[in-house]
């Protein structure tokens, strides 16, 4: 089995993935805290010579370790997303790494939710919007928060080892993934990602041809009121979400 390198693979998304993974690849996490069960590098992405020894003999990356505190501090966003996001792409190429998955966001793109009509899709208003564009991975970016631009320094960041070394570098621009594993507010129904639908993507990611050097794909589950387009994702990597927002959707009470 290839060996696939997860960074944070103890948060939400990360145990998806495990077991999404576990059993047909050869799994190691690179990790602040040890995970039982996982061969586990301990060391925290700031440090590019701490983490080296976690890519030798690593066929693919998934990175998902990052700050997604809601209202984080620069200098945080700047040590872990921005300084963390290098040091992983950079100890990727040094090892000889075939490819990476980067986890992005949609909050590259959720302050098009301050305007019409995306904010009455994430307010729940669906009487006020008959149609609306869907956003596609050439719109223009429209970052939330630093946290949203961190996630479009590392596509940035991607495209440019993708230019400049072997590496081919797959950007996953993932929807609201929360504990619950379901839509728990009005703006869920439209960005919503089940944890099986994220850990889909990622594997779909690891499988897709080596020729696909690089791209920018969103992921989210198949959500009536979603503005983000999947079709991209389905065609370029196979994604076929098996989750819907709208199956949660409570009956209205009599």
């Amino acid at each position: 089995m290839r060996r696939v390198l997860i960074t944070g693979m103890s948060g939400l998304i990360g145990e998806a993935v495990r077991r999404r993974l576990d059993g047909r690849w050869a799994l190691r996490a690179l990790n602040r805290r040890p995970l039982p069960g996982v061969d586990c590098h301990q060391a925290d992405i700031g440090d590019l010579e701490a983490i080296a020894p976690a890519f030798r003999d690593v066929h693919a990356v998934v990175h998902l370790a990052a700050n997604v505190e809601p209202d984080p501090s620069f200098e945080a966003v700047l040590r872990d997303n921005v300084v963390g996001t290098y040091n992983v792409f950079e100890a990727a190429r040094r090892a000889g790494v075939a490819r990476v998955v980067y986890a992005s966001s949609g909050a590259t793109v959720s302050n098009y939710e301050r305007d019409a009509p995306y904010a009455a899709l994430a307010a729940g208003r669906y009487d006020e919007v008959p149609e609306w564009p869907v956003l596609t991975h050439e719109s223009p970016v429209r970052p939330h928060g630093l946290y949203g631009c961190s996630k479009i320094w590392g596509e940035a960041l991607a495209r440019h080892f993708a230019d400049t070394t072997p590496m081919s570098m797959l950007c996953l621009r993932i929807g609201a993934v929360n504990l619950e594993d379901r839509p728990t507010k009005p703006r869920e129904f439209s960005v919503w990602c089940s944890r099986r639908d994220i850990a889909q993507a990622v594997e779909r990611s690891l499988l897709a041809p080596p020729d696909l050097r690089f791209g920018v794909f969103f992921v989210a589950s198949d959500n009536a009121w979603s503005y983000r387009d999947l079709a991209h994702t389905r065609a370029m990597l196979g994604y076929e979400p098996e989750d819907r927002a709208e199956d949660h959707r409570r009956p209205a009470t009599p």
